[in-house]
């Protein structure tokens, strides 16, 4: 399962930019599948990183946010030579927000994550530290 396809890429970033990206010898004058599958399979395998402990994998339905994060890494990947600021952003966001996605703080819309499940009636929480000063360690003064 692939998070982007040839097509997403291709009305993202048109299919000029693609050719000029995969047709690394200048001969095949079009977009040369296997570099352009290559890289989108690299950037399946960097989401996946993410995802792996946190989600159950491969995605029953994965969300359109991981099409734009993946379509973002595979322009990266294409880029030999070094990427142009405006998409090394791009690449610099999509792991960013799979890095929140990975520490709990960003969620993959309504994917459920092993152990998400609701622990109380929905109340507030609260989390503190144990008491400093108890009934305990008072019980000499």
């Amino acid at each position: 399962m692939t998070y982007a396809t040839k097509q997403d890429l291709i009305d993202r970033f048109g299919a000029e930019e693609l050719e000029q990206l995969t047709d690394r010898d200048g001969t095949a004058d079009a977009i040369v599948d296997s570099v352009l599958t290559r890289a989108l399979e690299d950037a399946d395998a960097k989401i996946n990183s993410y995802l792996s402990g946190h989600y159950t994998l491969p995605l029953s339905d994965p969300p359109d946010v991981l099409e734009r994060t993946a379509a973002d890494m595979a322009r990266y990947y294409l880029y030999q030579d070094g990427a142009p600021e405006q998409v090394q952003k791009a690449f610099d966001h999509a792991i960013a927000y799979l890095r929140d996605v990975a520490a709990g703080k960003a969620r993959l819309g309504d994917q459920d994550a092993p152990g998400d499940a609701p622990t109380s009636d929905g109340g507030p929480r609260i989390n503190a530290d144990p008491a400093v000063f108890s009934k305990d360690t008072l019980a000499d003064y």
